[in-house]
């Protein structure tokens, strides 16, 4: 299996590691004899499948990622195993056939590696060959494999990386270091007697549960959504072009949230904090108005805040959001 990803990706073809550009030679060779064509994190580099993947993300709250698999016929795609996340396949050109097993783990995590021998083992669920436009949904721990049959195949799997009770609980502990009884040396020599050990680790077990029940479950819960939102990095097609078109913004310009952002809108001592994922933009608390009807996520001409601002501010403010990726203009082509 070979990964050409973007121009600048790591290639590993077996014992093979370049750190070059893609040599399109090398790729359709390997193609040529069995090889499977992957392109990775499309989500990334490929605007359609990042707004797919940025709406996908808004509904589930999970993060979502996009890998597309090419192989030619005959060939054997993938062999049996499992994924750490929730799979969508979703084929797009030619056929494939899937074998779907009994799941050796339930609700696997990326430790928990999955092992081709013991995986094709597994007694069978499912035999099923996917056409161009189905769809078919592999929950994590599901053991999977599949093959292309005659012509070539092509098929984009949506993998759900979701954020599961450990997250939690990985976070909880995470805080528990800012305790300093909770980041204490074990006393010297607790290894050797076996009843030393049992009751040291029965008082931190007793105290770790003790600071988990003291937590705030509303406060934790504000936390770990702000922290998903946070690490979605937003979609900004045309921001550059918007920059620019900024600077000659009048009262006719229309502007619109933009659509695959994730954005809180706070007050903060007075102020407008408007919570972005890599940093919080702040405005004078009297634009709160102002603001709510921008991203209101309805079209809107700069004119139209004339019963909150006068002309100034108000073009200084929709330029402020334009620069931000906040707003974008809205044009006729």
């Amino acid at each position: 299996m070979i990964d050409p990803g973007s121009w600048t990706r790591r290639v590993r073809t077996g014992a093979v590691s370049v750190d070059d550009m893609v040599d399109p030679a090398r790729v359709i060779d390997h193609y040529a004899n069995g090889a499977t064509v992957v392109l990775q994190s499309l989500q990334r580099w490929w605007p359609p499948i990042a707004r797919f993947c940025r709406d996908l993300e808004r509904t589930l709250t999970h993060a979502v990622q996009a890998n597309a698999y090419l192989t030619g016929p005959g060939a054997v795609g993938l062999a049996p195993h499992h994924d750490t996340h929730d799979v969508f396949v979703l084929q797009l050109h030619g056929t494939k056939q899937w074998t779907v097993r009994e799941p050796l783990v339930e609700a696997p995590l990326r430790r928990h590696r999955s092992r081709p021998d013991p995986s094709g083992r597994q007694p069978v669920l499912l035999v099923t060959e996917l056409q161009p436009g189905t769809c078919m949904y592999l929950p994590r721990g599901v053991i999977h494999s599949a093959a292309t049959q005659e012509g070539s195949s092509l098929h984009l799997t949506i993998g759900v990386l979701a954020t599961t009770a450990a997250d939690v609980v990985h976070r909880i502990a995470h805080l528990a270091a800012d305790v300093p009884s909770l980041r204490r040396s074990l006393p010297p020599g607790w290894a050797a007697d076996p009843a030393v050990t049992e009751q040291v680790v029965k008082e931190i077990m007793s105290e770790f549960a003790a600071f988990a029940g003291s937590l705030d479950a509303t406060a934790m819960s504000v936390h770990m959504a702000d922290r998903f939102v946070a690490s979605r990095a937003p979609v900004l097609e045309g921001y550059l072009v918007d920059i620019d078109r900024s600077t000659a913004l009048d009262d006719h310009t229309e502007v619109v949230r933009r659509d695959h952002i994730g954005l809180r809108i706070d007050i903060v001592d007075g102020d407008v904090h408007v919570g972005l994922p890599d940093r919080t933009v702040e405005l004078p608390g009297g634009l709160e108005p102002a603001v709510g009807r921008l991203l209101d996520g309805r079209s809107h001409a700069v004119g139209q805040l004339s019963d909150l601002l006068d002309a100034s501010s108000r073009q200084v403010l929709v330029r402020r959001l334009v620069r931000e990726g906040v707003l974008r203009i809205e044009h006729d082509d």
